[in-house]
C-alpha cells in the first residue's frame, strides 16, 4: 500500500465537508440529498483504504508514513506523521464503517430537517478528527484532533439548537469532558519536560526501557486516563453523555459506538505500555471501569427513554472495556470495543427507527411494535442478545474474556463485572418487551390533543432498515474474529489470549456457563416482569423503594454537580471573589478617577489665565520643543 493512500483516510471526510458547506451550500441548496451522497462516498473511499490496510499488515507488510515537518520554534520541531499498525487499522474499521452506515441510515432519518446540509457538514468533520485521532504518531496531534473530536461532538449534540434542553447538554458534554482534557495536556505536558517528546513510540520505548519511570510516569499516566475518563464518561465524569440523547438519534449512534466515547478507550491502549509499567496507574483504570460497569447498568434498570437505557448502557460497556485494558492488554479491551461498536450503533438505530414511527422515546408510550415493525424488531433483538453476551453471537467472546481476565488479576472486580452482566440482560430485555411486546400504546401524544402523533405504527423506510440489516450481521459475526485467537496475534498479544480454541470450546469451562446462566437469568426475569405479568413491576419497585428513588435520580450526582459544586463552590467562590474585586478594584478606579479629575482640573483651571502673551509664550517653547526634538532624533 502507497504510504501517501494512508493521509487520504482521515483526508477524504475533510474534502467532503469543504465540498459540502462551499459548494453545495451555496450552489445546490434546493438539492439538498447531495449533502449525504457526498460524506457517503468519502467515507465508501476512507473504508474502501481502511481495508487496503488491514489486509497489508495481515501479509506481514508494513506501512511507513514519512513525518512532514510542520513548524520548527526556538530548536523545538514540531512533526505531523502518521501511525498505520494493528490497533489503528482496527480502529479505522469501526469508525469507518460505522460513520458510513449511520450516514446512510441518516438519509432517512434527517430527512426533510431545515439543517440537512449544516448537519452532514459537521458529521464530515467530525469523522475527519476522529480519523485523525487514529492515525495521529505523537501525542501533540491527537490532542489537537482530540479537541476537535469534542468540538465537533457540541456542535452535534446542540444541532436542534432552539430546544433548550439540546443547548444546555451540548455545554455540559463540553465543559465535563474539558475537566478531563485538562488531565490530558498536563499528562503530555509531564512527559514532554521528562523526556523531550512528544512521539508515541518513543514514549513507548522509554517505558519499556524503565528511562520513564517512577512518579513521573504513575502521575503522567493518571492525567492521560483522566482525558481518556472524560470522554468515554467514565465515574465520576460520566454525567454528560446521558443528555447528550438531545442530539439526533444518528448523532448518538456514532457518539457512543465509534468516535467520541471510543477515542477515550483507544487513547489508553494507544499509550498502553505506559500504563504497563505503572501498577498504580493501571490499577486506577481497573478500579474505575469496574465502578462504572456496575454503576450506569444500575441506572439502566430503571430508565424509561429508550435512547437513556441505551446511554447508561454505553457507559456500562466502556467501564467494561477500560477493565479488560486493565486487566487482559490491548488486545482483550479492544476487542470488545470493536464488538460493541457494531451492536450498539444497530441499537441505537433501533431507537430512532420507533421513534420514526411513534413519535417518542419513551418506552411507556410504544408496546405492540413487532407486528408493526418486523425488520426493526428482529435487528434489535439481534442487538440486545449481542450485548447481553449470548453465545455464538459476537458479545459473548469478547465480554467473556474481560470476565476472564478480571478474575485473574482482579477477583473483587471480576464479582461486580459478574453482577453487571445479570443487569445488562434484564435492562435490555426489559426494554424489548416494553416497546416491542404487548399492545401498541399510542405513541406521543398530538400537539393539538386528541389522537396521538401516530396511530398506525409502520416500519421504517429502506434508507434506514439496511444499514441496521447490515450492523446486525456484523454483532453476530465479527466476535468470530477471536474464536481461535487471530485477532489477538494480529494486534500483537496472542500470548495473552488461550481462552477459546473453537466455537464450542468456551463449553469446557465453567465461567462461560455461569455468565450465561446469569445473562439468562436477566432476560426471564425481564420476560416474567414485562411480558407475562408474572410479576409486578410496580410491587418490585415499591418492595425495593430507596433503591428505586436512587437508581431512578441516578444516585443524585446531577444534583451534586449542579446545586452544590457548581453553584455553591464555583459560582459562590467566583461570587465572592467578584465582590472583592469590585469594592476594591472598580470602585478604587472609580474614585481615583473622581481624584485625578478633580485634580488635573484644579490644574487646569489655574493654566486658563485669559492673558493672551501667557498663551503666546507657552506656544512658542512648543514649537522650539518640537523643532530640537526633530532635530536630535
Amino acid at each position: 500500500m502507497p504510504y501517501q493512500l494512508a493521509w487520504l483516510i482521515f483526508l477524504l471526510p475533510m474534502f467532503s465537508f469543504i465540498f459540502i458547506v462551499f459548494v453545495l451550500r451555496l450552489f445546490f441548496r434546493s438539492r439538498p440529498q447531495l449533502a449525504g451522497y457526498t460524506i457517503i462516498t468519502a467515507l465508501s473511499g476512507s473504508l474502501i483504504l481502511s481495508v487496503w490496510a488491514l489486509f497489508t499488515l495481515l501479509s506481514g507488510q508494513e506501512i511507513a508514513v514519512p513525518d512532514v515537518t510542520w513548524a520548527v520554534l526556538d530548536g523545538l520541531t514540531i512533526k505531523l506523521g502518521l501511525l498505520v499498525d494493528p490497533l489503528t487499522v482496527v480502529m479505522l474499521l469501526v469508525v469507518t464503517i460505522v460513520s458510513l452506515m449511520v450516514q446512510i441510515y441518516s438519509q432517512g432519518y434527517m430527512h426533510g430537517d431545515a439543517g440537512y446540509h449544516r448537519y452532514f457538514a459537521w458529521m464530515s468533520i467530525f469523522t475527519f478528527a476522529m480519523l485523525g485521532l487514529v492515525l495521529a504518531d505523537s501525542l501533540l496531534f491527537m490532542f489537537v484532533f482530540w479537541e476537535m473530536v469534542g468540538l465537533c461532538s457540541y456542535l452535534l449534540i446542540g444541532f436542534w439548537f432552539h430546544k433548550p434542553s439540546a443547548a444546555n447538554a451540548a455545554k455540559k458534554a463540553f465543559i465535563v469532558t474539558r475537566l478531563g482534557d485538562f488531565g490530558f495536556l498536563a499528562g503530555i505536558l509531564a512527559l514532554y519536560l521528562n523526556t523531550g517528546t512528544f512521539d508515541i513510540l518513543e514514549l513507548h520505548a522509554l517505558a519499556v526501557s524503565g528511562t520513564l519511570a517512577g512518579t513521573v510516569l504513575t502521575w503522567a499516566a493518571i492525567g492521560l486516563f483522566a482525558g481518556a475518563a472524560g470522554k468515554s464518561a467514565q465515574f465520576p465524569l460520566h454525567v454528560w453523555l446521558p443528555d447528550a440523547m438531545e442530539g439526533p438519534t444518528p448523532v448518538s449512534a456514532l457518539i457512543h459506538a465509534a468516535t467520541m466515547v471510543a477515542a477515550g478507550v483507544f487513547l489508553v491502549a494507544r499509550v498502553f505500555p505506559l500504563f504497563e509499567h505503572s501498577t498504580q496507574a493501571l490499577n486506577t483504570v481497573a478500579v474505575i471501569g469496574g465502578i462504572t460497569a456496575i454503576f450506569a447498568a444500575s441506572i439502566g434498570l430503571v430508565m424509561n427513554d429508550i435512547k437513556r437505557v441505551l446511554a447508561y448502557s454505553t457507559i456500562s460497556q466502556l467501564g467494561y472495556m477500560m477493565l479488560g485494558l486493565a486487566t487482559g492488554g490491548v488486545a482483550v479491551g479492544i476487542f470488545h470495543l470493536f464488538n460493541h461498536a457494531f451492536f450498539k450503533a444497530l441499537l441505537f438505530m433501533g431507537s430512532g427507527s420507533v421513534n420514526h414511527a411513534t413519535g417518542t422515546f419513551d418506552m411507556r408510550l410504544m408496546g405492540g411494535l413487532k407486528k408493526y415493525m418486523p425488520r426493526t424488531y428482529t435487528t434489535f433483538v439481534i442487538g440486545a442478545l449481542s450485548l447481553a453476551g449470548i453465545w455464538p453471537l459476537a458479545g459473548f467472546w469478547s465480554k467473556d474474556e474481560i470476565l476472564i481476565t478480571s478474575f485473574e488479576h482482579q477477583p473483587l472486580l471480576f464479582w461486580l463485572a459478574l453482577i453487571t452482566v445479570f443487569m445488562t440482560a434484564f435492562y435490555m430485555f426489559r426494554a424489548v418487551f416494553i416497546t416491542f411486546g404487548g399492545e401498541y400504546r399510542g405513541g406521543a401524544p398530538s400537539e393539538h390533543g386528541g389522537e396521538h402523533h401516530s396511530a398506525h405504527p409502520h416500519e421504517s423506510p429502506g434508507v434506514m432498515v439496511w444499514p441496521m440489516i447490515f450492523l446486525s450481521l456484523l454483532a453476530v459475526l465479527s466476535g468470530l474474529w477471536n474464536v481461535t485467537g487471530h485477532f489477538a496475534a494480529f494486534m500483537g498479544h496472542g500470548e495473552t489470549h488461550g481462552f477459546f480454541e473453537g466455537l464450542f470450546h468456551p463449553f469446557t469451562q465453567p465461567l462461560p456457563w455461569i455468565s450465561l446462566l446469569l445473562a439468562g437469568a436477566g432476560i426471564f426475569l425481564a420476560y416474567a416482569m414485562y411480558s407475562k405479568k408474572w410479576l409486578s413491576a410496580e410491587k418490585i419497585g415499591g418492595m425495593f423503594q430507596p433503591l428505586y428513588k436512587l437508581f431512578s435520580r441516578k444516585y443524585f450526582f446531577d444534583e451534586l454537580y449542579k446545586n452544590i459544586i457548581v453553584r455553591k463552590v464555583l459560582l459562590g467562590g467566583l461570587f465572592f471573589i467578584f465582590q472583592l474585586f469590585d469594592s476594591h478594584v472598580v470602585d478604587g478606579a472609580v474614585n481615583g478617577s473622581a481624584t485625578i479629575v478633580r485634580v488635573s482640573g484644579g490644574a487646569v483651571r489655574r493654566a486658563q489665565t485669559g492673558q493672551l502673551q501667557l498663551y503666546g509664550l507657552f506656544m512658542v517653547l512648543g514649537i522650539v520643543v518640537i523643532v530640537l526634538a526633530l532635530y536630535f532624533l
